[in-house]
């Protein structure tokens, strides 16, 4: 902040005001109320929230904690976090996360209203990004614990599911199957079926029937003390094509070179590339999600991302997932993934790496 006459960062999204203090909860699920954060250059964070929250955000290590009666349309807030900022930013200098994957939780109108008071903000994405992209060992217990306990559930699903079962059917026994093995939650869980092979990979459940001959996979995002999971399981019923079983070796490989590359001082492009090499040696039709892999931690997907135009080079404690995704024919696509934690020599699996063959139930 300091190289940057950055002089008081605003942050307001749940992450962000969880990272700098400690606030955890369920509330955030409510739009109604907007809750700021206020980092100077130097002190304690200030948090500027509604009541309701004072006395969870009291057992916080946050001393100053300055609140208003929300919801109030009116004012929800802004003149009270205003002049919080010019107290400890009488000059100017704020900051705010303007860049990708950040967004600003609070109607456009108190923004502007907030940007007519302090005159603007200046990009503190930089220094957001920097400090949680790099995890802390007590950050990667809590990711080795959870991504241990969706692997003991996967582990469990041949026993859990069968032909004959809806989609729906299938998804409540997978989640439940996670917050049996321990998991505080599991709010993404996606996937989908298709007969020999998988289109869309992020569908909702449906009715749809599982039938012999059926392809399955599993994504899910689940927590623990609000840091994420993020890894797939592909399964075939009963039998597997050669095209579905060539697929899933395919990406397993190409999982291999990205573990392979992961390592301080490497680009997360080189990465993707890595990857993409074994993909396309393979026969693939194309990269239709975009990327191979992100950053992991209290989102689903955080910085980096594992594709072709990142140059973010990759440091020891940076948690991420390898996320390589062949089309294989048209609307048949295959897509495996890992979690790992980088180290000085080489990644950390986090997720117990999937069987080398496609696992038929």
């Amino acid at each position: 902040m300091a190289e940057r006459e950055i002089a008081a960062i605003l942050v307001c999204t749940e992450p962000e005001v969880r990272y700098f203090t400690g606030f955890h909860t369920l509330f955030w699920q409510s739009p109604t109320r907007p809750w700021f954060t206020v980092i100077p250059a130097a002190g304690k964070p200030i948090a500027v929230i509604p009541s309701i929250g004072e006395a969870t955000m009291s057992e916080t290590w946050i001393d100053d904690v300055r609140t208003w009666s929300s919801p109030r349309p009116d004012d929800d807030g802004v003149t009270l976090l205003a002049e919080c900022v010019r107290e400890v930013a009488p000059e100017g200098g704020i900051g705010l996360p303007m860049g990708p994957e950040t967004h600003v939780r609070m109607p456009l109108r108190d923004i502007d209203r907030l940007r007519s008071i302090l005159g603007g903000f200046v990009d503190a994405t930089d220094v957001i990004r920097g400090l949680r992209m790099v995890k802390s060992e007590r950050e990667i217990d809590k990711h080795r614990h959870i991504c241990g306990v969706v692997s003991d559930a996967f582990d469990e699903l041949p026993e859990l599911l069968s032909t004959g079962m809806t989609e729906r059917q299938a998804f409540a026994a997978c989640r439940a199957e996670i917050l049996r093995q321990g998991a505080d939650d599991v709010p993404y869980l996606v996937g989908t079926t298709g007969a020999g092979g998988i289109g869309d990979v992020i569908r909702r459940p449906s009715d749809r029937r599982i039938d012999d001959g059926d392809m399955l996979i599993f994504d899910t995002g689940s927590t623990f003390d609000g840091y994420f999971s993020d890894f797939d399981r592909n399964f075939a019923f009963t039998s597997a094509g050669s095209g579905a079983r060539d697929a899933y070796r395919a990406v397993w490989e190409a999982t291999e070179a990205g573990l392979e590359a992961v390592r301080p001082g490497a680009a997360a492009s080189e990465v993707f590339k890595a990857m993409n090499e074994v993909l396309k040696a393979n026969g693939s039709l194309g990269n239709y999600i975009g990327r191979m892999g992100h950053g992991l931690g209290m989102q689903v997907t955080e910085w980096p991302s594992l594709m072709a135009a990142d140059s973010t080079v990759i440091e020891a404690n940076m948690v991420l997932t390898l996320e390589p995704a062949l089309l294989w024919e048209p609307g048949k696509a295959m897509v495996h993934e890992e979690n790992l934690v980088v180290r000085a020599d080489g990644p950390e699996l986090l997720s117990r790496r999937a069987a080398p063959e496609l696992p038929v139930i």
